[in-house]
């Protein structure tokens, strides 16, 4: 997975220098390239390697001031749409368990993502988390993958009565990937982020 989409990117960045070298007369503008995030693994939690295993399935796209909110009329350049998909094998009661959910924000460097998503659709043993908005990260390293992600070991948030319990999650924000992937791969594709369209 993660040689095939090598290969696809390097193609083509092949076509792209191409195109660049021998403008046709009538050529037009490129766009910019945009921030994406694909492909698919496995990883394992490295203290308890054995107790379960989850997998990921990234799908993302970054399309710039595409959703307006308050404050920000033309949205924000982090925009985003795609899918997540994670399935969640729990050794100890022989089962899988699965969710989706859509992205709506992504943010890029050299190598790492961070996006987030909220969530359309799980098994009923996940049913709780469907509105949710869940944090990733994903690392793209030389040295194997990692991804990082938003429940189960970090964000949690003390209250006002002093209880803690899991924080919520805004746009853009995840831990670092801290899980090795033992299987697949991504690739994540930087783009810098873009200034706000003007208005004319």
């Amino acid at each position: 997975m993660r040689n095939t989409l090598r290969g696809l990117g390097a193609a083509a960045v092949v076509v792209g220098v191409a195109l660049v070298a021998v403008p046709s007369a009538g050529a037009t503008r490129q766009a910019p390239r945009a921030a994406s995030v694909d492909g698919a693994g496995e990883v394992r939690l490295t203290f308890a390697p054995d107790r379960d295993v989850r997998s990921f399935t990234f799908e993302a796209r970054a399309i710039p001031y595409s959703r307006p909110i308050p404050g920000a009329p033309h949205g924000l350049p982090t925009d985003a749409t795609g899918t997540v998909r994670v399935a969640h094998r729990i050794a100890a009661d022989g089962v899988t368990v699965r969710f989706a959910a859509r992205v709506d924000c992504l943010v890029t460097a050299a190598r790492t993502a961070t996006l987030t998503a909220v969530v359309t659709e799980a098994d009923v043993l996940a049913a709780d988390l469907v509105g949710r908005r869940l944090g990733f990260s994903v690392y793209d390293g030389p040295g194997g993958d990692r991804v990082g992600f938003s429940w189960a070991v970090v964000n949690a948030d003390q209250g006002p009565d002093g209880q803690w319990r899991e924080g919520t999650v805004g746009t853009c924000m995840a831990p670092a990937p801290f899980a090795p992937v033992t299987d697949g791969g991504y690739l994540v594709r930087h783009a810098e982020l873009l200034p706000p369209p003007t208005d004319n």
